[in-house]
């Protein structure tokens, strides 16, 4: 029998386990700029209302996803920045990829349009995996965060909804 998978929307009942999560990309040095957890109010406000989703394995939180607006202005409402953390023991396991295109096809039902993400150029297979997923490098942030002292580059990539015309 294969495994349970289930996706519900993040809740500040179940965010001390995505901390979990993101404490781990955290200590990575390879998936945020972040130095530790925000609170469920920080987190809360910084991301968009919908687009918030946990994957659950065997009742075992496997990774979240949630999107953040690009900008306040309204020409700019369809487009959003996503952010996708997997825990480590359910990475390279196929379960990211299910993650985001749930996003994927959860943000064009919301009327998104273009997707973007910022990702570390040392990382690897969260690069692999965007692309698996339809996103393209459009581009890179050269030294645009400092992390331990030392100037990080960013690389941009970014996916266009073929549903939303």
């Amino acid at each position: 029998m294969g495994n349970m998978e289930r996706f519900d929307g993040i809740l500040e009942e179940n965010f001390d386990a995505v901390m979990e999560i993101y404490a781990q990309g955290i200590a990575t040095k390879q998936a945020t700029f972040e130095t530790s957890c925000p609170t469920w109010s920080q987190w809360h406000d910084s991301h968009s209302p919908f687009g918030r989703w946990h994957l659950w394995v065997d009742d075992k939180l496997a990774g979240w996803s949630a999107l953040s607006p690009h900008s306040s202005r309204c020409v700019y409402q369809g487009v959003a920045e996503l952010s996708i953390y997997m825990a480590e023991t359910f990475q390279g396991k196929g379960y990211g990829k299910k993650l985001l295109l749930h996003s994927i096809e959860d943000s064009e039902k919301k009327g998104i349009w273009t997707l973007k993400a910022g990702i570390f150029p040392e990382n690897i297979g969260s690069i692999k995996l965007h692309e698996s997923c339809g996103f393209r490098l459009i581009g890179y942030h050269e030294k645009i965060g400092r992390m331990d002292g030392i100037w990080r580059d960013t690389i941009l990539m970014e996916r266009r909804s073929k549903t939303i015309q």
